[in-house]
């Protein structure tokens, strides 16, 4: 059965059928050849996969994240960048990375960084003579900070699935967060006094705080979100609507930009990305459930500990999977599916869920930038009118620096639960 589930998964995706359904179909071509598993467990199955309060937080961040985009505050978090970094040899590629880890302080969701920072960011780019391919993949790259620095939408669905606290899980991913960014900043750096790419000009001390000004309502959103999680004011589906709120408030009262007759297109175009999301979730959940039906966990434990039981070479297998799963598996679908399977076996090796789940994020995020499927590597293709050959050559040097960061958050643990274990007693 099996066998049955996993080939037909991966030829459907050759195919070029949508996840969702390859989750779907393949699984009720299982569910055919077991005639003492009733078909009702599907519909079942769907609707206990989305019925979950964390998740709900997943439609209000994208809500969030489209309210800022139209309401200007992502434009001020772009122009504070600017102003803190943009002096600096390649200062435009110093901003994109610097906006997004701003950016990913309020939304937690790669694509959307990839759409709202490209669109702005990558024909200024090109304008100052930038490589076309160089913006798009920056751009592409800094998005992957989106998923890890708090709030995450992949960290919700791993929390869910995984038993642990959503609160833990943000804190958690601040410190790689935080050196993925910088990382990024340095190959950044690197390849503009390479190229010779150009200098933005330095600015006074009082446009900085007149910028800072403008910026100060965008900055203190990932605060209130966060700070409220952590010290136990709201859950993060209230921090999410806390976030919608406070994102249509400061757009529309504070800076003016965000109109009524906008909200009618944000609403559906966040209900539109929200049921994408929840459908591969219930489809995911089908799918899931075959597998432990099956005990695949506990047979791939098994697998992995007929080889060795050092933990930290499991790790690199685990990692090496998930890196490689990561280039053609959508991220939640990927979380659902394998959260399941592997952390019972690392919590066997004694290894922390919190921390386990920041390896398996940081994995699959690295996937949305990988060629030749990641999924942010085609938006900013379609913003930059660039050919996915051309960024995948561009892409190679970010890449390996987020692998590199990748592979010191999975083998040095204090670095994801340090904060954790500060605050959260």
């Amino acid at each position: 059965m099996i066998w049955l589930l996993g080939i037909s998964f991966l030829l459907f995706l050759i195919m070029g059928i949508p996840v969702a359904f390859c989750l779907g179909i393949s699984s009720l071509a299982c569910l055919f050849i077991k005639p003492d598993i009733p078909l009702l467990i599907i519909p079942q199955k769907m609707f206990s996969g989305t019925d979950s309060f964390p998740l709900m937080a997943v439609p209000f961040f994208m809500l969030a994240g489209s309210l800022m985009n139209r309401g200007g505050i992502t434009k001020r978090l772009i122009r504070f960048s600017n102003i803190l970094v943009g002096s600096i040899r390649g200062g435009l590629a110093m901003v994109n990375v610097v906006a997004s880890m701003f950016f990913a302080g309020i939304t937690g969701a790669a694509v959307a960084d990839t759409s709202a920072m490209g669109t702005i960011l990558i024909p200024a780019m090109v304008k100052e003579r930038y490589d076309v391919d160089f913006s798009a993949a920056i751009t592409a790259s800094s998005s992957t900070v989106g998923p890890i620095i708090p709030p995450s939408i992949p960290m919700i669905i791993y929390g869910v699935y995984a038993g642990v606290s959503i609160g833990k899980l943000f804190l958690a991913g601040i410190i790689p967060g935080v050196i993925l960014g910088f990382s990024l900043l340095g190959v950044a750096y690197i390849i503009s006094v390479k190229r010779g790419y150009p200098k933005g000009k330095k600015v006074g001390i009082r446009e900085f705080f007149v910028t800072l000004k403008e910026a100060s309502l965008a900055l203190i959103m990932p605060v209130i979100i966060i700070g409220g999680i952590v010290f136990g004011i709201f859950t993060a589906t209230e921090a999410a609507v806390v976030a919608v709120f406070y994102a249509f408030f400061v757009g529309f009262f504070v800076y003016g930009e965000l109109k009524i007759k906008d909200l009618p297109h944000i609403i559906i175009e966040s209900g539109i990305t929200t049921s994408i999301i929840m459908l591969v979730i219930a489809n995911a959940s089908i799918f899931g459930w075959i597998i432990a039906h099956e005990q695949i966990p506990q047979k791939v434990a098994n697998l992995f500990l007929f080889f060795t039981h050092n933990k930290w070479l499991i790790l690199l297998f685990i990692n090496i999977f998930l890196l490689f799963v990561g280039t053609f598996l959508e991220t939640t679908a990927s979380l659902i599916i394998l959260t399941p399977i592997l952390l019972p076996l690392a919590t066997s090796l004694g290894i922390e869920p919190i921390h386990f789940g920041i390896i398996m994020v940081l994995n699959l995020v690295i996937g949305l930038t990988t060629p030749p499927l990641g999924v942010c590597l085609f938006v900013a293709c379609s913003i930059a009118h660039i050919s996915l050959e051309k960024i995948s050559r561009a892409i190679i040097p970010f890449l390996l620096t987020s692998i590199f960061v990748l592979f010191l958050v999975t083998y040095i643990p204090q670095l994801s639960l340090i904060i954790p274990l500060l605050i959260i007693k």
